[in-house]
């Protein structure tokens, strides 16, 4: 049998410098990036990276958990666990793995190769797992923990970016709501147009009297969540008006 090839190194190398860790086990970095495929072409390969996610799992819900319990100090249990799923769920993993490179550095088969694999989301959220894993054998769990937070960047701004796409009308009524109260946001239904079997809404978010944004959609859901993104944009780059005087 031939002997497993070695990756590129430029790929590997631009990783590490991306991720500020050179890592003093190369194969923690190698066993990684293999995904299972691999080993079906290049039976001497040690292992793939199956071990390492599931480490790399626990370890990052520990690392997020850590960090959300200290960045919201007030915050109850079922608003903390939510937000960590959130920047744990396999999307936002997928995504981490392309903003650092992971795509070029996997190990796969031919067949996964050839299918798409390289890009697969699953395929990055395993490796990124696996990453986490590996960089808590290799560095302990203090630097691991820095590195990946380094990697995620601002949580607060992460957050507030896809509370943003989820749950629009929720990440507006919290921004309201200490100035003006439970009451004073409102979705008014400005149009609706089409055949009843391809029917489009227009709705518009009011401050009060005040129109923040309007957004189109298929039902009245999407309409009202349309508009409450474009309010939210407008909150973000103009502030809230000025909240009314109290008699």
């Amino acid at each position: 049998m031939s002997p497993s090839p070695n990756p590129d190194p430029a790929p590997l190398d631009g990783l590490q410098a991306r991720i500020r860790h050179r890592f003093a086990d190369p194969g923690l970095l190698r066993r990684a990036l293999t995904h299972m495929s691999f080993l079906q072409d290049h039976p001497t390969e040690p292992d793939n990276n199956q071990r390492l996610e599931f480490l790399g799992d626990a370890v990052l819900q520990l690392i997020l958990a850590d960090a959300l319990f200290s960045l919201y100090p007030d915050e109850r249990e079922g608003p903390l666990t939510r937000r960590r799923a959130m920047l744990a769920k396999g999307s936002f993993l997928s995504a981490l793995a392309l903003e650092i490179g992971l795509p070029d550095c996997l190990l796969l088969g031919q067949s996964e190769e050839s299918t798409g694999g390289r890009s697969r989301p699953a395929a990055l959220e395993d490796a990124f797992e696996a990453l986490v894993g590996a960089l808590y054998l290799d560095a302990g769990w203090s630097a691991c923990r820095d590195i990946v937070l380094g990697i995620y960047r601002d949580l607060g701004v992460r957050l507030a970016g896809m509370e943003d796409l989820e749950n629009p009308k929720g990440r507006l009524q919290e921004l309201v709501q200490p100035a003006f109260g439970n009451e004073a946001l409102r979705y008014v239904l400005l149009e609706t147009t089409g055949e009843e079997h391809a029917r489009s809404f227009v709705s518009g978010a009011y401050l009060l009297d005040r129109l923040l944004g309007t957004g189109r959609g298929s039902s009245k859901k999407s309409a009202e969540e349309a508009a409450a993104r474009v309010a939210l944009q407008h909150v973000r780059n103009e502030g809230l008006p000025p909240s009314p005087a109290k008699p």
